[in-house]
């Protein structure tokens, strides 16, 4: 990975620090030896978390019978994946709306396309392929973290770019020619040091790279297919870009056409529902 990605991340680790609670969370579930307890001796130090965690597990989304009121039955409830992503979701969306931008970028539509590209990860994860999608979710709301970074160091530069592409291989040439790396490569240098898993990491640095043996399954192909889906739906990262996808992705979403138009006729409700889980 180049010097330049690690120059971008360095100015904006100064205006941004991710919260502490986020890496310590992360390195908790890295470790096979972590307790429920360490969970719960993290999460009480954070008020607010406190808060937003009980009022979650009690709320009408998961119709309980009876209130939790325990920081310990809560994540117990939950379970560390989705707690994890909880507290990730939550730290990102704090940063996606901390300013406003130009009109070319808009921090709050960057962060719909996440939304909606985290949610639909995880149903087609889920869906498709029968695996766990909580790995899928927290890439979706991570891949495009580089380009946040980006906008926050080279503001001009960055909204120049913005203007001018037309489609996300035209993006990511555009950032090799003005920054010397691009938001994929940032992206996947930050999460390196937030001890994210392997195939997170990866699939950041991958999910623009056009490849001819990408294995639909894998969760590099499943955040391609799910941004290429929320592109078509009109959740772009930037507007009128259209989005690319390796070929073997799109003939695999022709050979599978009725599953995802019901993926798809579902998106809506399925966003809804996190909606009230993650704002």
């Amino acid at each position: 990975m180049s010097a330049a990605a690690q120059k971008y991340i360095d100015k904006f680790t100064d205006i941004h620090p991710l919260p502490h609670i986020v890496t310590t969370i992360s390195r908790l579930i890295a470790d096979n030896e972590s307790t429920m307890k360490d969970f719960e001796g993290v999460i009480k130090m954070d008020p607010v978390l406190v808060t937003r965690l009980l009022r979650l597990v009690n709320s009408p989304f998961f119709g309980l019978t009876q209130t939790v009121d325990s920081i310990g039955r809560a994540v117990a409830f939950l379970g560390m994946k989705n707690l994890h992503n909880l507290i990730v979701a939550d730290a990102m969306k704090s940063i996606f709306v901390s300013k406003k931008t130009k009109a070319a970028f808009s921090k709050k539509l960057l962060w719909l396309h996440s939304a909606a590209v985290s949610i639909c990860s995880k149903m087609v994860a889920e869906r498709i392929f029968s695996i766990k999608g909580d790995d899928a979710f927290l890439c979706g709301i991570l891949h495009d973290f580089g380009l946040l970074v980006e906008e926050q160091v080279e503001p001009q530069a960055f909204h120049s770019i913005c203007t001018s592409c037309k489609s996300t291989i035209d993006l990511i040439n555009l950032e090799h020619q003005t920054f010397a790396t691009d938001h994929c490569e940032i992206g996947y240098l930050m999460t390196l040091g937030w001890n994210m898993p392997v195939t997170i990491q990866e699939a950041i640095r991958d999910h623009h790279s056009l490849s001819d043996t990408i294995m639909p399954s894998s969760l590099t192909g499943i955040v391609q297919i799910s941004e290429y889906i929320a592109g078509q739906l009109g959740h772009t990262t930037l507007p009128n870009v259209a989005t690319e996808i390796s070929p073997p992705l799109l003939e695999h979403l022709e050979n599978n056409v009725d599953e995802y138009n019901v993926l798809i006729e579902d998106l809506p409700e399925e966003m809804a529902k996190a909606q009230a889980i993650y704002g």
